[in-house]
């Protein structure tokens, strides 16, 4: 293990964590358990708003609407496991009525776990009972809502809509499942209509009203304002589902949270439909660091999670990513890296440590390095420079960088010894 202060650059990123059970990547610090670092003290050190959040993930199901992906069998199997092992609360697996293959993969994921695993269904007859014939324990029932889907899509009327999805709610709490009931496309429904179909779904049973930005148009004050008044108006739990159009899918799924909702569906790196969903990594984190709210998530599967999902999927997580990105804990400028050298907290969140997503701390060498993080590498890897010296590497470190090359430890030790640096003497074994 490192000591406090060292850290790894390794020559290349790893590509893949292929499982999450698979043998640590050297170049990866063991994890610590998460929590128990004190939010910072300043002009936010309030972190009273919320009691506690729910995770529903829904990467094999949304996730898996991402324009050309999709998951195989033995794809969701390795996916649902992992999110099992890490204490997801709920897992949706799928739609199962919309193929054999997929109706077997729910069924066998539901058999195989032992967190809550779901199966989505519309208000229609075949899809719920694909939905029961699976085995799954919660049922995610949905109806469009908004004026342009009930006509264009379900090509139906409103009084259609609330009977379809009233029945469907009926018969699911008949047959002893849990239900949820989706509106879909609720921020573009009309605000009496939402309502009318809220309370007759609550009278008719219904576990869990989820309330999805489905075309992401909410933001997060709107947002919170909208599930506040669903709260008002259900005695069922509330869910919120939220896309990422433009860009504000998790901050609208945490003042979801912060609303009264119990519970946000997230897929793993964002993906889903279009550009994606709320990010299970990012409110996962933001619930546990920023709110300092125990989800009972394993967050050092986090990052094996991430690359696992990446390499299943065909969707590459940007290096800018939070939380689980390349560039996520890493460091190049020199006034950045001389900090982290001295207390990781000067210019990392403080509240939230590469050690508690199973990742590590990387200090970059390139176009911004300083002195500071170049006498650090030389010393790591064994030489002994003087001030002079690792004022010239750095030098070469720099003009090296700005020629867009990026800098390994193996060009930096070239650069020692062509500076004429001398390894530190090495101790005499008899």
């Amino acid at each position: 293990m490192l000591s406090q202060g060292q850290f790894y650059i390794p020559e290349r990123p790893p590509v893949q964590l292929p499982c999450l059970s698979a043998t640590r990547s050297p170049w990866v610090r063991p994890p610590v358990q998460a929590g128990g670092i004190e939010f910072f003290q300043g002009t936010l050190d309030s972190t009273s708003e919320i009691d506690g959040a729910r995770v529903f993930d829904t990467t094999l199901r949304d996730g898996e609407q991402s324009p050309r992906t999709s998951f195989s069998y033995e794809d969701k199997r390795e996916i649902a496991a992992a999110l099992d092992r890490m204490g997801t609360h709920v897992i949706e697996a799928g739609f199962p009525v919309n193929s054999d293959a997929e109706f077997e993969a729910v069924r066998d994921i539901a058999n195989s776990t032992d967190t809550t695993v779901c199966g989505l269904a519309r208000v229609v007859d075949k899809d719920i009972e694909a939905a029961l014939d699976a085995g799954v324990e919660m049922v995610h029932v949905f109806a469009s809502t908004s004026d342009v889907q009930i006509e264009d899509s379900m090509h139906a009327t409103r009084e259609q809509v609330v009977e379809r999805s009233v029945d469907a709610v009926s018969r699911l709490q008949d047959a002893g499942v849990e239900v949820m009931f989706s509106p879909m496309d609720a921020t573009r429904t009309s605000e009496s209509f939402l309502v009318e179909v809220i309370e007759a779904v609550t009278e008719a049973g219904t576990d869990w009203i989820n309330i999805p930005d489905t075309c992401g148009v909410a933001t997060p004050r709107r947002f919170h304002d909208l599930i506040e008044m669903v709260c008002e108006h259900t005695t069922a739990r509330v869910d919120v589902h939220t896309h990422d159009d433009f860009g504000m899918a998790t901050a609208n799924a945490v003042s979801g949270i912060e609303a009264g909702a119990d519970q946000a569906q997230v897929s793993v790196n964002s993906i889903g439909e279009r550009a994606g969903n709320a990010a299970y990594e990012e409110f996962v984190m933001a619930i546990e660091s920023v709110y300092q709210v125990d989800t009972g998530i394993d967050t050092t599967g986090i990052t094996a999670l991430s690359r696992l999902v990446e390499e299943k999927s065909g969707v590459d997580v940007p290096g800018n990513k939070p939380v689980v990105g390349d560039n996520a804990f890493a460091h190049e400028s020199g006034i950045h890296a001389a900090g982290v050298i001295e207390n990781s907290d000067t210019f990392e969140p403080g509240v939230m440590t590469p050690e508690m997503v199973g990742a590590q701390r990387e200090l970059v060498l390139g176009k911004h390095t300083g002195n500071h993080s170049v006498r650090e590498r030389l010393q790591d890897a064994g030489f002994d420079p003087t001030e002079d010296q690792v004022r010239a590497v750095t030098r070469r470190v720099k003009d090296y960088g700005a020629e867009k090359q990026r800098v390994t430890m193996t060009d930096l030790k070239e650069f020692a010894k062509e500076e004429g640096v001398e390894r530190e003497q090495e101790e005499v074994r008899a």
